[in-house]
């Protein structure tokens, strides 16, 4: 199926590694200039250097820290595509995670997430067109005691989505939302290693762990890219203001 995104430029937020490396990859094989955004300019630099090499992608690479106001404004540029995926709440009960912690991690997830669709979608909208794509996170709708900062900012990006993009296609401009149930990262795999360490005292026991998952494993990243990269195309022009998720049907069990 042709999207119809050669040519598009796009820009993806938290794109060293996990489900922004692996839509950086997609948008590159569909033909998009992608500018790849996140902390760590050695991996933005090796990632580029891939895309250059296997997809014959325009590849430019922005190391930012998405916390600092002079960083993300930088970032903001005018590309057809913005996705937003720089994220790192950590896990924890309301007396596990501190206000300065919350906060620290919300200034990247939550209020990165807003400030930097602030300023892109302004340029969208004076060009009358654009795509902005959240990916955000299933725990948005199952909330999760032990995970309560990430539950509380993904249920609000969640209505973030729903409010700015139920009226931003008047500006030309849509706004989607993908929340992933558990996806096989290096994040997932240190988190269930140090689970099985626990349970079973042996860390290479931690696949027994994701046994309960539909398939018996977590999404892949490249499964998640597959649908940020469907929205942010024209085969989903009438798509706006709505939320998908992707988690082999687990929120629904």
């Amino acid at each position: 199926m042709d999207l119809r995104l050669r040519g598009k430029r796009a820009l993806v937020t938290g794109a060293s590694k996990g489900i922004g490396a692996a839509t950086a990859e997609v948008l590159a094989e569909e033909g998009c200039d992608v500018h790849l955004v996140a902390r760590s300019a050695p991996l933005l630099e090796d990632l580029a250097k891939r895309l250059r090499a296997e997809h014959g992608a325009k590849v430019e690479v922005h190391p930012a820290d998405l916390r600092d106001a002079d960083d993300l404004a930088g970032v903001a540029l005018d590309v057809d595509i913005l996705v937003n995926n720089a994220g790192d709440i950590p896990g924890g009960s309301l007396t596990a995670v501190d206000e300065e912690t919350w906060r620290h991690a919300w200034e990247l997830k939550v209020f990165g997430y807003i400030n930097l669709s602030r300023l892109v979608y302004a340029k969208m909208k004076a060009r009358g067109s654009g795509v902005i794509v959240n990916n955000i996170g299933a725990a948005g709708e199952r909330p999760n005691f032990d995970y309560i900062a990430g539950t509380t900012g993904n249920a609000a990006l969640m209505a973030f989505t729903r409010a700015l993009g139920g009226r931003s296609l008047h500006d030309g401009v849509r706004v989607v939302a993908v929340n992933p149930g558990p996806v096989e990262t290096d994040r997932i795999i240190a988190l269930t290693r140090a689970q099985a360490r626990s349970r079973f005292g042996d860390e290479s026991r931690y696949r027994e762990l994701m046994g309960d998952y539909p398939l018996g494993r977590p999404a892949t990243a490249r499964e998640v890219a597959d649908l940020i990269v469907f929205l942010a195309s024209e085969r989903s022009a009438y798509t706006s203001g709505a939320v998908f998720t992707l988690d082999g049907g687990t929120s629904n069990a």
